[in-house]
């Protein structure tokens, strides 16, 4: 709140306040959520408690979860953001600088998604599992409606602001499909949507800060024939939010979808339909900005600096090398997961090769 208060755009004031009215929402609604846990581990121990390994034990009423959901998942939904809790997302990007975007898109947003893995699914298993339908039809809708907004969008933060809103369903599709890999996918996912949004607006950062901060689209033009390295590193990170094989986004977002086809096949052919349109406004952006004639304004602008390479080179072989090998992450997430869907109790489903035939091959 005070560093876009503080150091934001002229509209800074509008977006601080927005961005802390959502958070003081979603906050009291998960600390009454909060209170009713309590009360009924009371009624169910004797003793209430907010440990977590106690909670997650409880046999709570399926009805009474159904409510004390909500008042998580909605805090959490709001962090992420999913739709149709996102408004406060683009202001917030829009109004920033591009560290404070940083901060806020790449790491904090992440605590939403993974307080649904944390606290939604293991403490409310059969409230998570009775609106995962809901869920994955909000996720579907913000793939869409993200990734058709930023194709419209003439500033660059706000289009990187309406991506990450897409992103961010896959991540909540990969939740709710309650599948292993599916759950796995998820987490890869927020890693990679981390590196890549960093680099996004780390390098249209220092592409501003070249032209006196303006984040319009228009306002750029030829960048890659004065700037050739930053216009590389800026399509490497387009690239990495376009989730390209060989990068760590892409692990992530295959993982996703091979969970949704493997739970429901229709809901994995609309997501993979997202992931056309995520390439058209990604390329678009890169065409607009980097490629034809320079605008005379840009002629005589610098290429990165040593210490700007500095910033971008972790991120880039971060999101190569785990693209390449992504087994470290992948050997930490497994276990985790394996637990996560042994607590709830849920199980993945058969492949199926045929309609009545089994993956061993036996009619049903």
């Amino acid at each position: 709140y005070f560093m876009i208060g503080r150091y934001g755009g002229p509209q800074r004031s509008y977006a601080a306040v927005k961005f802390l009215i959502y958070s003081l929402v979603g906050g009291l609604l998960m600390l009454a959520a909060l209170i009713g846990l309590y009360v009924a581990s009371a009624n169910l121990t004797g003793t209430g408690t907010f440990d977590y390994l106690t909670l997650v034990g409880l046999d709570i009423d399926p009805g009474l979860q159904k409510v004390l959901f909500l008042g998580f998942f909605i805090a959490f939904a709001i962090k992420a953001p999913l739709w149709p809790f996102h408004t406060w997302l683009p202001d917030a990007a829009a109004q920033s600088k591009p560290g404070t975007s940083v901060l806020l898109i790449g790491v904090l947003d992440k605590v939403g998604t993974f307080g649904m893995i944390r606290y939604c699914l293991p403490i409310f298993p059969a409230a998570s599992e009775y609106y995962a339908p809901v869920v994955i039809t909000m996720a579907l809708i913000g793939i869409f409606y993200g990734a058709f907004v930023a194709l419209s969008q003439q500033d660059m933060k706000r289009l990187f602001a309406y991506s990450s809103m897409s992103h961010f369903g896959f991540i909540a599709l990969g939740i709710f499909v309650f599948t292993t890999i599916g759950e796995s996918g998820s987490v890869v996912y927020m890693v990679a949507h981390g590196l890549s949004t960093a680099a996004l607006f780390l390098t249209a950062g220092f592409l501003m800060s070249r032209h006196g901060g303006s984040s319009l689209i228009s306002d750029y033009s030829g960048v890659n024939k004065p700037a050739p390295v930053l216009a590389g590193f800026f399509l490497f990170a387009a690239l990495s939010s376009l989730a390209l094989p060989g990068l760590v986004s892409f692990v992530g977002e295959f993982m996703v979808l091979l969970g949704a086809f493997q739970k429901y096949m229709f809901v994995g052919a609309l997501a993979t339909l997202g992931i056309v349109i995520t390439a058209a406004y990604v390329l678009r952006l890169y065409q607009r900005t980097m490629t034809g004639p320079t605008t005379p304004a840009l002629a005589g602008m610098t290429d990165l600096r040593g210490r700007e390479i500095a910033a971008l080179m972790p991120i880039a072989a971060l999101t190569l090398v785990l693209g390449l090998f992504p087994a470290p992450i992948l050997n930490v997430i497994n276990p985790a997961v394996g637990t996560l869907m042994t607590t709830i109790g849920v199980t993945d489903p058969p492949t199926t090769l045929n309609p009545g035939t089994t993956a061993e091959g036996t009619q049903e």
